[in-house]
């Protein structure tokens, strides 16, 4: 299982200020407060742990079936700027994070190994020399599914866009 989340972090500075009062309080708990306050670049900091929450949310919603905003309950543990975990009950999902100067762009697994076999989708038609396919994304109970219009199969990816950006990922 899988879970990605990417932040436009020109987008972000312009449409959230983080600064504002108990903002932190209510998305991140006192370590990880610690780790935002203490960093070089806090703004930076602040989207990578949150973008670590968001992609390690779409795998619990999907294990789990629960929706609902409960960034507290999901707890970064930081080991460096590109990885970590993030654990919520009884759940640890491993995170790799991305950092540019546009982008801030978060991966969670369930499985370790699955690192090594994720994909990046590209949702444009195909033409092969005898037939046609359309990779179509459909969602099922708000979760996203590749749907293959020949074999009629739906796989698991994960779909994230904010501004400029998007990335759609599945595992092999």
């Amino acid at each position: 299982m899988i879970g990605n989340d990417i932040v436009d972090l020109d987008l972000a500075l312009k449409e959230s200020n983080w600064r504002r009062n108990r903002f932190l309080d209510k998305i991140f708990s006192p370590k990880e407060q610690q780790l935002i306050l203490n960093s070089e670049n806090q703004d930076l900091m602040v989207w990578n742990l949150w973008s670590r929450k968001e992609a390690s949310y779409k795998i619990y919603n999907r294990k789990t079936g629960i929706r609902g905003f409960f960034p507290l309950r999901l707890e970064c543990h930081y080991n460096d700027k590109n990885t970590g975990t993030v654990s919520i009950d009884d759940f640890v999902f491993y995170t790799q994070t991305e950092i540019t100067t546009n982008y801030v762009y978060s991966v969670a697994v369930f499985e370790k190994e699955h690192f090594k076999k994720i994909r990046v989708l590209d949702t444009t038609t195909t033409t092969t020399t005898t037939t046609t396919t359309t990779t179509i994304i459909k969602k099922e109970n708000g979760i996203p599914y590749l749907l293959d219009s020949v074999s009629n199969s739906m796989n698991p990816v994960s779909v994230t866009h904010h501004g400029r950006f998007q990335r759609i990922i599945s595992v092999l």
